[in-house]
């Protein structure tokens, strides 16, 4: 099942064992079946402390393996191959059962620990879904640390029938003890303030009691890692605040333009932004959304204020917002009522789901013709709609795009409304803006790609200006209209949203921010009289 040189480098993790595993099969006569017997006998070969067990009374959802520590009862399961991206969350879940540390602080260790209840979680997920394996590590270190938590990650394309009569049409789904969960991406830090109402409260205590910072970056993508760093080499007191470290690159595939780095992944990118970020002393606080800015002569203290959603509030001298910029929706009837339920926007996470198929890409730019291509090899045929009359994507993927048997393109076509019976998309409706006429395509999915829109909601009583779209305004050293507040990447009006742009930017703002550090005494310990 293995080749040889991943049995080689699964050998060489699977040295760190410190107990015994069991891999607990529980089989049909599939071949996904075939194949997993065959990767728990490979597995099994290379170290004696795995060991693999039939038990097809084991689990009524066949085929599956699951793996469990035999003295501490734990047990985490994978229904379906666990290849492509979440072969990694089988080899952790392997070496936490097996008792190798993990990368937690020993304060969630303990909190996970303590959880009460028994918790059945299941994760349906697509095997060319980037964001899912980082919830199914997240819930099977639950699963490795606390015996009453079970975890099931299921492959929804060896389990159709359970997909479609729970109607999952987004991954990756999660359920708590048969009920959903959540959808999409979610951290372990969400999940247990999900499970452990008071830990929110307790988190946000916390911060509120970090000392003031120097140079605060607000958001985690290229520009905020790129800005944490230049202001750490300074060696002053940086922290960064995100949502989640990586930004709108975890959502990215392939990368191609990066300068130096032929060919990469969006995943694999902002890790190596993350562990570039934390070789220096930097405050990185993740989960955490900003909610609103006080500008420094707002607040009694003399420092900028940034209040966050779980009702912490964290102090700068100085603040980078880099908070980047999320997909434009539609806005026609029928958008909200079924996304997740054909209307999606990641085409590398959902598209597995519409295999044989139809569906619509909205969006004739780079990112909808590329969707088109990666769709037209999953679905039986792509309708692409593009509002104007012509297309914005590149020569040579419109020349792919058109090559392809089942890729047909509308120009000047605008989206009206999406359709379906109550549970699940059925139609499209759009407008042919040439003639008028309205038209409809029936299909099972929906995929939007019609450009970004910036995160700056929080900032509309924060003083600082914002463009008629809603960017923040900067100048050609990332100041914002506010002293001491500065921008950078997809968030402000310099244009081309591109990564590469967005690092140099937050390389910028930083150092513009240390310049206006040691141009700007430090605020007094006596308070000060807010101003109006």
């Amino acid at each position: 099942m293995l080749e040889q040189q991943m049995k080689t480098q699964l050998e060489a993790y699977l040295q760190n064992l410190k107990s015994d595993v069991n891999l607990v099969l529980s089989l049909d006569d599939s071949e996904t079946g075939s194949k997993l017997r065959d990767l728990a006998s490979d597995i099994a070969s290379l170290n004696n402390k795995v060991k693999v067990i039939d038990d097809p009374s084991a689990s009524a959802r066949k085929p599956i393996m699951r793996v469990v520590n035999p003295t501490k009862q734990t047990s985490l399961g994978f229904a379906g191959l666990p290849m492509g991206h979440e072969f990694t969350s089988l080899v952790l879940a392997l070496l936490h059962s097996g008792g190798h540390p993990m990368k937690l602080e020993p304060e969630v260790i303990e909190q996970i620990a303590n959880l009460e209840g028994e918790m059945n979680f299941e994760v349906f997920i697509s095997l060319s879904c980037q964001n899912c394996p980082d919830v199914v590590q997240a819930l099977n270190m639950m699963a490795a640390i606390n015996p009453n938590i079970t975890m099931t990650m299921i492959d929804g394309a060896a389990f159709q029938d359970e997909v479609a009569e729970r109607n999952i049409m987004a991954v990756p789904s999660v359920y708590l003890n048969g009920e959903i969960f959540t959808q999409g991406r979610i951290s372990l830090n969400e999940i247990l303030q999900k499970v452990d109402t008071g830990a929110s409260k307790k988190q946000a205590e916390a911060l509120s009691k970090k000392e003031p910072y120097e140079v605060l970056v607000v958001g985690g993508g290229p520009a905020g890692a790129s800005a944490a760093i230049y202001a750490a080499r300074k060696g002053i007191r940086t922290g960064v605040v995100a949502e989640r470290f990586g930004g709108q690159v975890m959502d990215t595939m392939a990368i191609e333009n990066f300068i130096s780095v032929k060919e990469t992944q969006g995943p694999k990118l902002a890790a190596a932004l993350e562990e570039h970020v934390k070789e220096y002393d930097v405050d990185i606080m993740s989960e955490q959304k900003a909610d609103s800015v006080v500008r420094a002569e707002k607040t009694d203290d003399g420092y900028i204020h940034v209040e966050l959603e779980s009702g912490a509030t964290l102090k700068s001298r100085s603040v980078i917002l880099s908070t980047g910029a999320r997909w434009r929706e539609m806005n026609v009837p029928g958008e909200q009522e079924y996304r997740n339920k054909g209307v999606a926007y990641c085409p590398h996470c959902d598209g597995p789901l519409f295999k044989g198929k139809k569906v619509a890409v909205i969006g004739g730019g780079n990112s909808g013709i590329e969707a088109a291509i990666d769709l037209a090899g999953l679905v039986k045929h792509v309708t692409v709609l593009e509002f104007a009359d012509t297309l914005r994507a590149d020569q040579v993927l419109i020349d792919k795009a058109n090559s392809m048997g089942n890729i047909d393109i509308i120009k000047q076509a605008q989206t009206t409304e999406v359709i379906g019976d109550g549970t699940r998309v059925t139609a499209l409706n759009y407008t042919d803006r040439a003639s008028g006429a309205a038209k409809q395509i029936e299909l099972a999915g929906i995929f939007v790609q019609i450009g970004l829109v910036p995160n700056s909601e929080f900032l509309k009583d924060s003083g600082i200006v914002l463009s008629d779209r809603g960017e923040i305004e900067v100048n050609a050293k990332g100041e914002t209209s506010v002293a001491g507040i500065f921008a950078a990447g997809d968030v402000t009006t310099v244009p081309y949203k591109q990564i590469i742009i967005a690092m140099g930017e937050g390389s910028k703002a930083s150092l513009s921010a240390f310049e206006h550090l040691i141009r700007t005494p430090v605020p007094s310990t006596q308070s000060r009289k807010k101003t109006n």
